[in-house]
């Protein structure tokens, strides 16, 4: 039910009941990559965040429709342009095509809109006449264009900072500044020689940062939307300039829900080149990391608490995922396998029937959903989900394998699928080659010849499926191999 969902709003302040402006469709602007470099796990760790939250709300019902920008024009940009000597779109593109290929490595829903600043130029040129006819915002005489922070009485009510000694001073011209001043920030830049520029009635120039994310957000959602969320960093300047630039053009409250995740630290440091544990997504691929394992490991710890992203807990996730993807594969390997693959644990009707699944996993079920109606609790849910999988093991261990129990584990592997993203049940059934191969290798198996067996192992590992040799008397199951250059495809 709608009521019992409550998030952290960060302007309020607190956990808030969640009541959306419409009670079918939710509006999510989230704040996606400067395509100035590859994005890296401290990004993810915010998107993934996102990811869950998009998942979660579809998951009860409703139509999410979630706009994640793209930030293809600021200081980062054009420097990193000028540096390899191509044209502002060429380097853009070639990062913007990464991160989308990242996102689909992590199993991330695509976004239902993906505006582009280049392409948003004439929204964000009217969202600055606008300012200036309120005149909220000024031409000044360097031939840029300057939001007047003294004139929005409310600057400051998100990040919570007294700025009042020094809201007057002096402008600040670059995209990004200290988080600690509060000064006139720039909106439209004067072109200068060799950088990209559009036409305005202020002249030649390009927008600021802040102002973009603003036209972008009300040109696709609307004046008023229900979530915006993105990384703590983001909270001051940037999310107290979109407050202050879009509300003082429509005059109406611009977010409702304010949701923030907490910055990742890797081996209990702030992220930084200079101490060498700086890693992009695809640092990790290429150590041989399975990408589900990645956005585990990601998405383990709470949004609001920090993550300390390390090896270790890496190794971990990477161990949850493989008992995950063991369980599955052996229902459906279970369940699609053919008679003499399984006959030796045709067991009475009764001992086959004595546990009902889909009676035990629904206490879990419940919860995980109750936990995620908690401000996304993701620790407590991803407790549940193992310890529901417990279950499922138990009832395979002790040969309750009527198809009812195998199809009941299969839809809570599904399930929770649509909630966490884990992509485990990726495969639905067994292809029929692989379930003839994996009855020859068990025949092979059970009569000792061994030279077949192993061969019919390795064709199956050539065609990505991992063979699990059962206990004595048990038969063999298949495993997907997950891997990179498989999902990115």
């Amino acid at each position: 039910m709608i009521q019992k969902i409550q998030f952290h709003d960060t302007l309020k302040g607190g956990i808030k009941k969640f009541e959306p402006l419409n009670p079918k469709e939710i509006t999510l602007y989230t704040c996606g990559p400067t395509v100035y470099n590859y994005a890296h796990i401290g990004n993810f760790r915010t998107f993934v965040f996102e990811d869950l939250l998009r998942r979660f709300l579809e998951y009860k019902g409703f139509h999410v429709k979630h706009v994640m920008n793209i930030t293809d024009v600021d200081d980062k940009t054009i420097a990193g342009a000028n540096r390899e000597k191509k044209s502002l779109s060429a380097y853009t593109e070639f990062y913007t095509e990464a991160f989308l290929e990242d996102m689909k490595t992590l199993n991330m829903l695509s976004p239902e809109i993906q505006p582009r600043a280049t392409d948003s130029i004439d929204d964000i040129v009217a969202l600055i006449r606008t300012l200036i006819e309120k005149e909220i915002a000024y031409l000044a005489e360097d031939g840029s264009v300057y939001y007047r922070v003294a004139k929005f009485p409310g600057y400051g009510k998100l990040s919570k900072k007294k700025l009042d000694g020094n809201i007057s001073g002096a402008r600040v011209d670059v995209d990004e500044y200290d988080k600690e001043q509060g000064a006139d920030f720039v909106l439209w830049k004067k072109a200068k020689e060799d950088e990209p520029s559009w036409d305005s009635p202020w002249g030649k120039g390009r927008p600021g940062w802040h102002i973009e994310c603003s036209a972008m957000c009300m040109r696709h959602l609307g004046e008023t939307i229900d979530i915006h969320a993105g990384g703590e960093d983001l909270v001051f300047p940037h999310h107290e300039n979109e407050i202050a630039q879009s509300e003082a053009a429509t005059g109406k409250p611009f977010v409702k829900y304010w949701l923030h995740a907490k910055h990742l630290l890797v081996n209990g440091e702030k992220m930084s080149k200079s101490k060498g544990n700086f890693f992009t997504l695809r640092d990790l691929l290429e150590k041989g990391y399975d990408p589900m394992a990645i956005r585990y490991a990601l998405l383990s710890v709470h949004y609001r608490h920090q993550l300390n992203f390390t090896f270790e807990s890496l190794k971990e996730a990477r161990e949850v995922i493989e008992k995950l993807d063991n369980c599955y594969f052996q229902c459906i390997s279970l369940l699609h396998a053919s008679d003499k693959v399984i006959q030796v644990l045709k067991k009475p009707a009764e001992l086959a029937s004595a546990i009902n699944l889909e009676s035990t996993l629904k206490p879990f079920y419940d919860g995980i959903i109750s936990a995620l109606e908690n401000d996304l609790n993701v620790s407590a849910a991803l407790s549940l989900l193992l310890a529901g999988v417990s279950e499922i093991n138990r009832a395979l261990a002790g040969f309750q394998i009527a198809d009812a129990n195998l199809l009941a584990a299969k839809s809570f592997f599904e399930k929770m699928d649509q909630l966490f993203g884990f992509d485990i049940s990726c495969i639905e059934a067994l292809p029929n080659e692989i379930i003839s191969a994996l009855g020859k290798y068990s025949e092979a198996r059970r009569s000792k010849d061994f030279e077949t067996s192993d061969k019919l192992r390795k064709e199956l590992g050539d065609k990505g499926w991992l063979v699990k040799d059962g206990r004595p008397g048990e038969p063999s199951t298949v495993k997907k191999v997950r891997r990179a250059w498989d999902i990115k495809k």
